[in-house]
């Protein structure tokens, strides 16, 4: 099966330089990395919002949550008492 990839350039030339070193195809390198990644159930990293509910930061506040009104209300308040005329 023939599939198709869009490799960074600096991505691209490692595998050119690996492929160079170790006397293999791109193809080659490229399956061997696969199955490894793929049998070896590694999983991919984390996003930035999964790291954040595990460190407890999401979900944390809960004082002046409200609707959004709410917050339109206090954002307009701060303001006016900071550019008081």
């Amino acid at each position: 099966m023939t599939t198709t990839v869009r490799l960074p350039l600096r991505v691209e030339q490692t595998l050119a330089e690996y492929c160079v070193e170790h006397r293999k195809t791109k193809s080659e390198v490229i399956v061997e990395a696969l199955e490894k990644l793929l049998t070896t159930g590694q999983k991919p990293k984390k996003t930035a919002y999964e790291l954040a509910v595990e460190a407890g930061f999401i979900g944390c506040a809960t004082e002046g949550l409200g609707r959004s009104t709410d917050i339109k209300a206090q954002v307009k308040a701060a303001i006016r008492a900071k550019h008081k005329r």
